[in-house]
């Protein structure tokens, strides 16, 4: 009997060491993943009655780059090896459609997208996935800003600063974070529940839990409180929402394997022109990660 009972006392003993797992980034110098992503977006406003609907569309390829560590950082590479964009008006029609890699000479927007494919922007990245800095974001938006052919200063310096709220080295820490930011500080198992936070344009209190894990990888999916505050030039949008995230990743590396991201806010839009009136505003949008080479 007192065999038996010491082999459960041991069995107990393992199965709980075992059932934890710390989820964290294990990367080595050298390594390269080639993530895909897609992003659809809805812009509804409401004005007396009549509704305007903007649809956004986003394909990218990025690459990451494993560098260096530290035991407790990450030093990664990113760049842009693809980028098209769409944007409609259920008005206007079709607004924008660039694809980056077909340059054109004579379109200066063709040319300003094409001008930050294959720049690399350096990231420190935590074990957590939590972005400790970015640098490169401002020369890139040069890069960008110069391509566009304009020669005075005053343009080239607006050119910049609305180049900065997406491409700047702050704009880009909260998009990758996006991707990146999903481990908790401490061992978890099975149900667990963690928390954390981003900040930006798209400001996320995300709670993730771990549901499932295999030899192979993990699944972990996140709910999350989201308020996005942008300020333009010529207009505001304020709204909040949630979000619900559902991710695949990688369990020997932690990187994602494939990520779904759904989204739903509401608020109110003001532009300058229109004498500040609030314009009820609401944004849908589904973006899809996923790991098409390592």
């Amino acid at each position: 009997m007192k065999k038996l009972s010491s082999l459960i006392i041991y069995l107990l003993i393992n199965t709980t060491l075992f059932g934890q797992s710390t989820m964290q980034y294990k990367l080595s110098p050298g390594d390269v993943f080639t993530i895909k992503q897609d992003a659809n977006q809805i812009i509804t406003q409401e004005i007396d009655g009549a509704t305007h609907e903007i649809t956004n569309t986003l394909q990218g390829i990025m690459e990451f780059r494993v560098k260096g560590d530290n035991n407790t950082v990450y030093h990664i590479d990113v760049m842009f090896k693809d980028l098209n964009l769409k944007m409609t008006s259920s008005i206007q029609g079709e607004l924008m459609n660039i694809r980056a890699r077909d340059y054109e000479e004579d379109d200066a927007q063709s040319k300003i997208f094409n001008s930050l494919l294959d720049v690399p922007i350096q990231i420190t990245l935590a074990r957590t996935g939590d972005i400790l800095e970015v640098s490169g974001g401002d020369s890139l938006v040069s890069k960008m800003a110069n391509a566009s052919g304009m020669k005075d200063d005053f343009s080239l310096n607006m050119m910049k600063k609305s180049l900065e709220n997406d491409f700047g080295s702050e704009a880009l820490s909260s998009s990758y974070e996006q991707l990146t930011y999903l481990y908790p500080n401490a061992p978890i198992e099975v149900g667990d529940s963690w928390n954390n936070e981003y900040t930006g344009k798209l400001q996320a209190q995300n709670t993730w839990t771990l549901n499932e894990i295999t030899t192979e990888s993990a699944k972990i999916d996140g709910k999350a409180l989201v308020i996005m505050d942008i300020v333009e030039a010529s207009s505001t949008m304020k709204l909040n929402g949630t979000q619900d995230s559902s991710v695949i990743t990688d369990i020997t590396t932690g990187f994602v394997k494939k990520m779904t991201v759904r989204g739903l806010a509401e608020g109110y839009t003001t532009m300058t022109q229109m004498g500040n009136i609030e314009i009820p505003t609401s944004i849908e949008s589904t973006i899809i990660y996923e790991l098409i080479e390592n």
